[in-house]
């Protein structure tokens, strides 16, 4: 493991994991095209760092909107415990609700995260996954007219942007991308529609690091790396902020539906070469 090596992965990590252009699905053919190891074939306590570096970018972000929602998780306890109760759901207590629910679909996936897993060897599996991703992303651009927000939106459409992020564990399915053009159609406004795919995804990272640290602590960690880790897991930090900032800007200026033709462009390269090859 080289400085230079940490950084590649930290940057591929922190870009491809926000922007809809599907980080595995990138990865999967670099793989195929190039041999290129991930982080977690590499070493599994990497791959958890640079999850982590990711999950920075998130919270600092998207901070007043989390400790606001962790604030009024210690207030719905106490109004619990002292049996208050309020007809008005405030906005932060009811994004808690919303994310709950739209985590829910990824449970049914468990079953069948092998096979789905497997897809990452399969080229052309990808490319007709990132084509769909692009399609996902045009459409939902351009028929976007929402004004739904943590207040309007249902149960109904955070279930359904759950199933799009649970669909969206197959390689070349973006899950920014999918979630975000999913409350799109389902009449999300626009700066809710990412906020609230970036928070969903906050549970899916951090259960799925959590369930990786005893694969972690079982390869062994290697402690004279930890200067090298560290670098890559600030590159994806800093990295992934950006990526936020820059699908926000571009949703808001309604040029989302921009990252489909890369997507397109990517997944029909990805088609030719397998068949080709």
């Amino acid at each position: 493991m080289t400085y230079l090596y940490s950084a590649i992965l930290g940057l591929i990590q922190g870009v491809a994991e926000f922007l809809p252009i599907s980080s595995s699905g990138h990865l999967a053919l670099f793989q195929q095209l190039f041999n290129l190891k991930s982080a977690e074939e590499t070493d599994v306590f990497f791959d958890v760092l640079l999850h982590l570096g990711t999950l920075i970018s998130v919270f600092v972000y998207y901070w007043s909107d989390i400790w606001e929602m962790i604030l009024e998780f210690f207030r719905f306890i106490r109004d619990l415990a002292t049996g208050q109760h309020t007809d008005r759901v405030p906005p932060a207590r009811r994004m808690i609700l919303l994310i709950i629910v739209g985590t829910l679909p990824l449970f049914l996936i468990l079953p069948v995260k092998s096979r789905i897993e497997a897809l990452n060897n399969y080229p052309l599996a990808i490319g007709f996954a990132l084509l769909v991703t692009g399609t996902l992303l045009f459409v939902s651009d351009r028929l976007a007219k929402g004004r739904k927000n943590e207040r309007s939106a249902t149960v109904v459409d955070c279930l359904l942007v759950g199933c799009g992020q649970a669909l969206a564990t197959v390689p070349g399915l973006s899950r920014s991308g999918t979630t975000i053009a999913v409350g799109l159609l389902r009449g999300y406004d626009r700066d809710f529609a990412v906020r609230y795919s970036f928070l969903l995804s906050l549970p899916a990272v951090i259960g799925a690091n959590i369930l990786s640290i005893g694969d972690a602590v079982e390869a062994g960690i290697d402690v004279s790396l930890l200067p090298i880790y560290a670098a890559g897991v600030v590159i994806a930090a800093v990295s992934g902020y950006f990526a936020i900032r820059l699908v926000n800007l571009l949703t808001d200026k309604g040029k989302f539906g921009g990252f489909a033709y890369y997507c397109w462009g990517v997944g029909l390269l990805a088609v030719l070469l397998a068949v080709a090859l």
